[in-house]
Parts: structure tokens; sequence; C-alpha cells
């Protein structure tokens, strides 16, 4: 028993000097690892703009090496465009389109609605009283916005001069005119088209169009670039996304799935990018490649330029990372169009998804962009499980229901295992007596007490860690489970019955966090007590302190491990009655 209190002493050491060793990153400016601080905002002007007002596109600053940079597209003061900004309805997205550039500087995702904790609470007490009680505005996700420093987030296009480094061809900053034509998606229509329209700079006119398709959250971006001038023109296009560099604060164990950049090539296949490499200039990026996309990053939604069209999927492309200044960060794809001649005009045609990340629908979109969807190291598990309970919501219709279904299946099939721990524990229960009965009879010689206790395991056959293999065998599938449940998007705000509106956060009442410590100490009250008083103690105290980390779990983990703890019991109950030993509470003795 003193091998097992030195364990227990171990571990306890060991958890600690991990927590002493995340504060000490926090205390020496590094984010933490359990409980990880908010990036810094910094509001001030943003990088973009900064390079307009200096004349150096920021596109260039983005994406071009030192000492290719072009100069800004400045626009004619004597130009007839001016800075518009054109709004755009579909089924699923509002989108704002800036005129400076055609840029996509706002995106509502207008079926996916912002929640916060309160509104859940609130939601939670109309659920179980049948009514209103405060009207709670809920407005969409926004993806992309460009108010707000702090929280920008674009997506850019424009073309570069690859021959003379003082001219410059129409970019995200140049004055860009909306063609005439629709601006809401019609009831019956398929699709909508925006077409913007630059003023010919450096001898190109640049044309911009939108596509948007009804239930679809991936834009169709034609590119065209006409000669208007006398020479031969060399340009290249690029297609850029802009965002700040702030990173939504971490759970309680300081689990969070990836925010950044990400780029995808045949040969280095999917590549993350964080924004502390680019910080540092340490950013890994792929080589030059005739395939691949870029992407941005964050919990449960993406934004990811693409080259789809039969004609695009071969262009030469190279991605390039920046640190714009300001807590602002940009990942581009750039690629030459070739020589163009003139009166001559090159198309190229792309892709911007920006929506939620579902698997199916990624995965049919273009190699690896499935894998923007972060499981962090779990990955090899949590895919299985997150199939299994794609399988099983098919069927079942509901999230809640399939985790239950998904739990019922796990011990199915681990049933035999979980048999063979339940029997060592009701041996032990049947052979406790005995033990009791030689330690009272050698309470005063624990070496030899020691080694009888040894000698009646091995005569009854009796593993006293046996106990333990359920529980082993469930933590893997438990954080597992916990990341599928945190990278999901099909769990935001997903119901489950009554009171549990979203099984993603946390229960609003504890109701399902209170019903699982009462299940583990039901659980452990079955379990036969340690003839170790301390060992005994230990027993209930560990379910408690284990029980108090769930009451900030996702309902739908709680949900998982409370279902695993009934049919738990359940088994444990009926493995005890076969083997002759009836089941019995051992109550807490504290003394």
């Amino acid at each position: 028993m003193n091998d097992i209190r030195r364990t227990i002493l171990w571990v306890i050491f060991g958890f600690s000097m991990v927590l002493l060793w995340d504060k000490w990153q926090v205390h020496n400016g590094h984010r933490g690892t359990f409980f990880p601080s908010p990036a810094q905002q910094v509001s001030s002007v943003p990088a973009a703009d900064k390079a307009a007002l200096s004349g150096v596109p920021a596109a260039a600053a983005a994406a071009a090496p030192a000492g290719a940079q072009t100069g800004a597209a400045v626009p004619d003061q004597a130009s007839p465009v001016a800075r518009d900004k054109i709004s755009v309805s579909t089924d699923v997205f509002k989108v704002v389109i800036d005129s400076q550039g055609a840029t996509l500087s706002e995106l509502e995702l207008t079926q996916y609605k912002e929640k916060s904790h309160i509104r859940g609470l609130v939601d939670a007490v109309k659920g179980v009283l049948g009514m209103p009680l405060l009207p709670v505005e809920i407005t969409p996700v926004t993806l992309m916005e460009d108010g707000n420093p702090a929280t920008r987030y674009v997506a850019q296009t424009g073309l570069l001069n690859t021959v003379d480094a003082g001219a410059s061809f129409p970019n995200h900053l140049t004055l860009m005119q909306a063609l005439p034509g629709p601006r809401v998606l019609a009831d019956g229509a398929k699709t909508l088209e925006v077409s913007f329209e630059s003023q010919p700079v450096g001898g190109l006119k640049y044309v911009k169009t939108y596509v948007f398709t009804r239930g679809d959250y991936s834009i169709r971006v034609k590119h065209q670039v006409v000669n208007v001038g006398d020479q031969p023109r060399d340009a290249q296009l690029y297609l850029q996304l802009v965002r700040h560099g702030t990173v939504a604060k971490g759970t309680m164990l300081g689990a969070n799935t990836f925010t950044g950049p990400a780029a995808y090539t045949d040969e280095k296949k999917f590549h993350k990018i964080p924004f502390a490499d680019i910080e540092k200039q340490k950013a890994e990026v792929p080589a030059p490649a005739n395939n691949g996309w870029i992407a941005m990053v964050q919990h449960y939604f993406v934004a990811a330029w693409l080259l789809n069209a039969p004609d695009s999927q071969t262009l030469q492309r190279e991605f390039r990372v920046k640190r714009l200044g300001d807590n602002q960060y940009s990942v581009a794809m750039v690629m030459p169009l070739g020589t163009i001649a003139p009166g001559a005009s090159r198309t190229v045609d792309s892709d911007l998804y920006a929506g939620p990340e579902e698997e199916k629908k990624l995965e049919a979109l273009a190699p690896g962009l499935e894998l923007v969807k972060d499981y962090g190291i779990f990955t090899i598990i949590s895919k299985p499980l997150y199939w299994l309970l794609n399988q099983l919501h098919s069927v079942l219709g509901n999230w809640g229901w399939s985790i239950v279904g998904l739990v019922l299946l796990l011990k199915i099939a681990f049933y035999w295992l979980n048999a063979k721990a339940y029997a060592s524990m009701a041996k032990m229960k049947a052979i406790n007596p005995k033990i009791t009965e030689m330690r009272e009879r050698l309470k005063d010689k624990p070496q030899q007490i020691q080694q009888e206790m040894m000698r009646i395991y091995r005569e009854e056959k009796v593993n006293p860690m046996g106990g333990c293999f359920p529980i082993v065998i469930q933590i893997p599938v438990f954080i597992s489970l916990y990341w599928v449940l945190l990278s999901s998007v099909e769990m935001r705000n997903a119901p489950w019955i009554g009171w549990i509106h979203d099984l993603s956060s946390p229960d609003p009442f504890f109701i399902l966090p209170l019903l699982m410590t009462l299940s583990s100490l039901l659980q452990t009250a079955l379990n036969p007590a340690p003839p170790d008083p301390m060992q005994a103690k230990m027993m209930w105290i560990m379910p408690l302190m284990f029980s108090v980390m769930f009451f900030f779990f996702p309902a739908g983990l709680v949900m998982y491990w409370l279902t695993n703890n009934l049919l738990s019991i359940a088994q444990q109950w009926v493995i005890n009655t076969r083997m002759g030993v009836p089941p019995q509470f051992h109550l807490p003795k504290f003394k």
C-alpha cells in the first residue's frame, strides 16, 4: 500500500509542477497552457490603411519580397469613380463589398447565430417554464468586418507588376465601379452576380465578378484582366486574406482550436502557420507549386481561397505570409498570368469559401480542406468518433441522442474488457473480509501485512488494480470526444431535450454535472472499500474533485460521461449478482 501512496503523492507532485510551469510561462509573457490569456488587442490604424496613405500597396507589403514592392495605385483625383460600399444579400450571406479594390469587407453568416451564455440561460428558463422572459436579440455570426482594427478581417485581390517595380496595376487600393445589376438573390433564382470594373492603371483594366449561389458558402470570384494599352504587359494576380491576430481565450483546460493562416499543397500537405511564427519571421510556407490553397482558420468557421476551375487548377502559385503591423496578418497566394498582348485578356476563376467547417462539404471542395477542422493531437481517434456520431445523427436526427447512442456502441465494443474488470472488483469485494481480518490481526506489523496481502491476491487470482482498466480505456475516448464537441460546428447551438439548448456549452442549470457527480459517487459506493483507510478516503475524494471540472465542460461531454456511468453501474450490478456477490453500498467513513 505504501507503493500506492507514493504513486498518489507523485501524481499530485507532478500536477503541481505542471501548474507552476504554466504560471511561470504566463509570468514571462508567454501564453499559458492551462489558463491562457487572450492576445492583446491593439486598436490602431490597419496596415492596409497605412499602406494606402504612404503610397505602398498592402498587397505588396503582404506578399512581395523586400526590393520587389510595387507602388500604390493612387486613384486619379479627377476620376469620376467614387468610393462606395455595396450591400449584397443571399439566403446564407449578408455581404458588403468595398468598391476600393472590390474588397469583400463584411460578411455575415445568416444561418448561424451568435448566442451568449446569458442567452443560453434565458433559453433554459424559457424551456422549463414554457414562456418567454426577456426579449434577447440573436445576431448572425460576423465572419468578416472592416470597421474596427481590433477585429479586422477582409478578403482582397489585385494585380502586381512583375517587370517594372515603379509602375503599378489595379490592386485592392484601386477604386472600382460597381456595374449595374441586382444586389439581392431573388426568390427562385439560383445565382446572383455582382461585378466591378476598374479604370485602366498601367495599361490594364481589372474586372472582378462575384457569383453567389443559393445555399452555397463557396463564392465564385472571376478575375478578368484586359490589356487596353499598346504594349504587352506581365502581371501577377494575388488572392489575399487579412485578419487581426487576436486568438480566442482557451477553455478551462487550455484547449482551443487553431486560429490563424493555413496552406496546403500536394507536396507539403496541410500546414498551419501560427501568428507567433509570422511575428518572429520564422513562418514556414509551402514551396511554389501548381496546386494548393490558402485559408484563415478560426473556431467553427474558415475562409479559404481556392482555384478549382479546370483552367486555373494548374496555375503556378507562390505562398506568402506577412505581419502588416498593428496586430494585422496576411496570407496570400500569388500567380503569374504571363504576358498579355495589347487588346487581349486573361481570366482566372477562383472560389472564396467563407462558412462553417463542415467536413463533408469541405472534402468536396478541395483536397485537404477538411483538415482546417482542428482536432488537435487526437485526430486519429476524433475523426472516427465524429464519423460514427454523424452516422448516428443521420438515423436519430438529434446530436444529443447520437451521443447516447455512441456510448452504447462503445460499451458494447468494450463489454468483455469491462466485464473482466468488474469481475476482478467483485472478487475484491468477496475477499475483503479476509483482508480486513488479517489487517486487524497484524496491525502492528505493516511489512507483514503487505506480504500477506500480496499472498492473498496471488492465491485468489485477484488484480487489485483491475478496476482501473475501464477508466483507463475511457480517458482517450473522453478527450477525443471533447475535441469533437469543441471543434464541430454541428454541435454549436445543437439542442438535446428540455433545458439543454446547446451541447457545446456548459449546462446553464448544472443539472447534468450534478447527476454525473451523483452517478460517480454511486459507482464508488458499489466498489469494494479498500482495507487501507487512506485509500478509502481517496476513493471518495477523487470523484468529487474530478466532478468539479464537469461543471465547466460542454453539456454534450457531461452527458457522455453520465450515460457511461449509468451503463457501467448497470453492468457492474449484473456481474456482481451473477458471481454471487450481492451488490452493496459502501459508504465513506471519515474519522
